[in-house]
């Protein structure tokens, strides 16, 4: 086991112990005992490292978190649904299952706990936020970036990945690099991949960000599981408040800088996305998918669906 190694996180060495079986080259292949899939680890050096799972597990694992430094101030990113199903374009893809990253500052990501949950896909980077910073030269960055990079409150964004983000993930996940330059090869990947996250965050508008804690972070998603949920509903800005907990001012504040965009934007945008899958599954008509998204105007629906995707929805589905 390369329990020497100084590239292999020390997490992936805990799980490699509890699992009763050895890294090779950084990677844990899934004994079939507990699951199937992998996990492989790398520490570029002490700024930057990166974990990539893709497994299954018979049932949830806890392990206790050995590299947790309150001192350090990481920012973590998780890109998640990134594993595409063989053969499967990205417009095939359904509401909820759209790639997207997970940007979180230190103050919310210090649990000594760990959750190893039974069906993971994605690619974990963590960054020293003070060698982040020391790579952008310019000083008016936006209050988002620059909340990020200065990391002194606990603040969580969901971005989603565009294509060009997309073709550095499919990089790294496809990689087969010599052992030789494999390090080199797929830290530089790590770092253009936060590269064009901050280009893309640096867009947000949002002038002031409130900090935010579990509660927070837990309730918002569940408003937008509920929105996701149900598409073919529009909604109400105060029911949602109510079922939340929250004043609708506060909720439409929060909504807006964790996700970065407003709820019935966000809302409108996947429904958009759910109906091109529907589309592309060639089962429905466009007057079907209209309706079964809660459209009572097919004309409204069309100039919706052009707005969104430069097509029209008949157009869209003779491709």
């Amino acid at each position: 086991m390369e329990n020497d190694d100084q590239t292999v996180p020390a997490i992936l060495k805990k799980l490699a112990s509890l699992l009763r079986t050895e890294i090779k080259h950084r990677k844990l292949e899934i004994p079939s005992r507990f699951g199937n899939g992998y996990c492989t680890g790398f520490i570029f050096n002490e700024h930057i490292r990166m974990l990539i799972s893709h497994y299954r597990l018979n049932e949830d694992i806890i392990l206790e978190n050995p590299e947790v430094d309150a001192s350090k101030k990481m920012l973590f990113f998780k890109f998640q649904n990134i594993f595409s199903q063989p053969g499967k374009r990205a417009d095939e893809t359904n509401a909820q299952e759209i790639p997207s990253v997970l940007i979180a500052t230190s103050r919310i990501n210090t649990d000594a706990l760990i959750p190893i949950h039974t069906n993971t896909g994605a690619i974990n980077i963590e960054v020293d936020a003070d060698y982040l910073g020391r790579q952008f030269q310019s000083p008016d960055q936006s209050p988002v970036v620059n909340s990020l990079l200065k990391n002194t409150q606990p603040l969580l964004f969901e971005q989603m990945i565009d294509p060009s983000m997309q073709d550095i993930v499919r990089e790294i996940i496809a990689d087969d690099t010599d052992e030789n330059f494999k390090l080199f090869f797929l830290r530089l990947k790590a770092e253009e991949l936060i590269c064009r996250l901050v280009i893309a965050m640096e867009k947000r508008d949002e002038k002031r960000l409130y900090k935010l804690n579990n509660q927070d972070v837990e309730t918002l998603y569940k408003v937008k599981e509920k929105i996701l949920g149900q598409l073919a509903v529009p909604p109400v800005i105060n029911d949602l408040a109510a079922a939340a907990g929250m004043s609708p001012t506060k909720l439409k504040r929060l909504f807006r800088q964790i996700f970065g965009n407003s709820i019935f934007s966000y809302y409108q945008e996947f429904r958009m996305k759910e109906a091109a899958f529907l589309l592309n599954e060639k089962k429905y008509s466009v007057s079907e998918v209209g309706y079964r998204l809660g459209f009572t105007n097919l004309s409204h629906f069309s100039k919706i669906f052009k707005e969104h995707t430069g097509m029209k929805p008949k157009q869209y589905s003779m491709r």
